[in-house]
């Protein structure tokens, strides 16, 4: 496997600003949006949620949609406002960081993405809802929290992917060559991750038995 091609350029930006930010707008997001759509924006976690047959193809497939333009969209309204920061940043593209090779870096997108899909089945288990009546309030928090803890550990990698929606927006709309050349990652692991996160679900921890505390 080939090393990377571009630098970290998190670095002067500061990693644990980028991961409060990532993982508060995320809670933000999701609390927003799951009376209208479940919270999904990321493709992964609706392919994991696919998976595990809590969604329809079809639906599916809209929301992936979706979520790529809505990506592209935000890439814009970004680099119309803060041109400058825009070029000093790479765009805000994902890519393997120098010193890491491209099995690193896929190796660090599968696992941040099962972190986060996993997360998101065990915030939102019906079995869970059904013992614990406060996670639905609370099932954005966790997720935003897991979101902030693999932005920490991946960032010096990869710049943290875990959206496929997100790299892609920021590649098409700064669509230099640097962009492109790992973005092929920041499909796979992600894919990867949320499956093996949908299987653990549905094989291991849906097997447990329900008991009530009752």
């Amino acid at each position: 496997m080939g090393v990377s091609r571009a630098p970290n350029k998190c670095a002067s930006v500061g990693i644990q600003g980028i991961a409060w930010a990532f993982g508060g707008m995320i809670f933000a997001l999701v609390y927003c949006t799951a009376g209208i759509s479940g919270g999904h924006i990321n493709p992964a976690v609706t392919f994991g949620l696919f998976l595990a047959r809590k969604l329809s193809l079809t639906r599916a497939l809209f929301y992936i949609v979706m979520q790529c333009l809505g990506a592209i969209c935000g890439a814009g309204v970004v680099k119309g406002f803060q041109k400058s920061q825009y070029e000093r940043v790479g765009g805000g593209a994902n890519v393997v960081n120098d010193g890491y090779s491209s099995r690193d870096g896929l190796g660090a997108e599968i696992v941040g993405t099962f972190v986060l899909v996993y997360t998101v089945f065990s915030a939102t288990d019906a079995k869970r809802n059904a013992r614990d009546s406060h996670v639905p309030l609370l099932a954005p928090l966790p997720i935003g929290f897991a979101v902030f803890l693999v932005h920490l550990a991946t960032i010096p990698i990869t710049g943290t992917g875990i959206n496929p929606a997100r790299s892609l927006g920021a590649a098409i709309i700064y669509n230099k060559d640097h962009a492109w050349a790992d973005q092929w990652i920041f499909w796979v692991g992600p894919f990867i991750g949320a499956a093996l996160a949908a299987v653990y679900h549905v094989i291991v921890i849906r097997a447990i038995p329900f008991k009530s505390r009752a």
